[in-house]
């Protein structure tokens, strides 16, 4: 699996807060399943002109030295949308994920629907490809209002773990999965247990071997070799099987 959304940069922002703790976490990682870890630390657009903090470089540099075998590190950054992206942003490859043309990005949680969609169309503009941050997450969020996102030259990464939990959040994530909005899972770790891998055996389980692939390797892998993303089919997930997985990861249940 290939997890493009994290916040494992030590000491930058609200994510992990020391070497060790992200060490302990890509251990964990790697013993389910994860090959690449992209670190995307909390930027926004206002910060973006200046380039990527110094701090992060050395984070980057200690984090590296003492990373376990087995997974591979990916820079980017969660760029907030705080004001529009200046023009340099397009050759800025910084904060890009992977160094690609595709751009992780986020918005207040009440942002409008409207204002998201003229937003990532400014950014698509650049030549950029943006890559929506948990979708679900916003007020504003639905199966027609994802479709027209996504209409900008956009794609969307759902939470891995909102799509398992009795929320609204979590009905509006399986609605964009059942729609065949969603373009990758990702699960936005900040230091804690947080991974791919219930969601994955939730879609296992639903017999969708094929988009679970694509949501959690196949289209990540494209990101990250800035290629074209392939279009997930339908799928939906029962609630029934979805705490299943929940209680098996919870408790070590087999």
């Amino acid at each position: 699996m290939i997890d493009l959304h994290s916040h494992l940069l030590p000491g930058v922002d609200d994510g992990s807060r020391s070497v060790a703790r992200s060490v302990s976490i890509l251990r964990e990682l790697v013993a389910l399943g994860v090959t690449d870890v992209c670190l995307t630390p909390h930027l926004t657009a206002s910060q973006i002109g200046d380039g990527v903090p110094a701090g992060h470089d050395r984070a980057f540099e200690a984090l590296t030295a003492a990373a376990p075998e087995g997974i591979t590190l990916h820079r980017g950054a969660e760029v907030m949308l705080d004001r529009p992206l200046p023009p340099s942003a397009a050759s800025n490859r910084s904060v890009t994920l992977a160094r690609s043309t595709y751009l992780l990005v986020e918005f207040p949680r009440m942002v409008a629907s409207e204002t998201v969609e003229r937003a990532l169309r400014m950014v698509a503009e650049l030549g950029l490809r943006p890559l929506l941050a948990h979708p679900e997450r916003y007020t504003s969020c639905s199966v027609s209002a994802a479709r027209r996102w996504r209409a900008t030259g956009s794609a969307l990464q759902v939470d891995a773990n909102t799509l398992l939990h009795r929320s609204t959040r979590g009905e509006r994530a399986r609605a964009l999965l059942a729609a065949g909005m969603a373009d990758i899972l990702a699960a936005d770790n900040h230091g804690d247990d947080r991974s791919l891998a219930a969601a994955r055996d939730a879609l296992l389980f639903e017999g969708a071997a094929a988009q679970a692939a694509l949501l959690t390797v196949g289209n990540p892998r494209a990101i990250l070799d800035d290629q074209p993303l392939t279009m997930v089919e339908p799928v939906t997930l029962r609630l029934p099987w979805m705490q299943r997985i929940r209680r098996l990861f919870d408790t070590g249940e087999t």
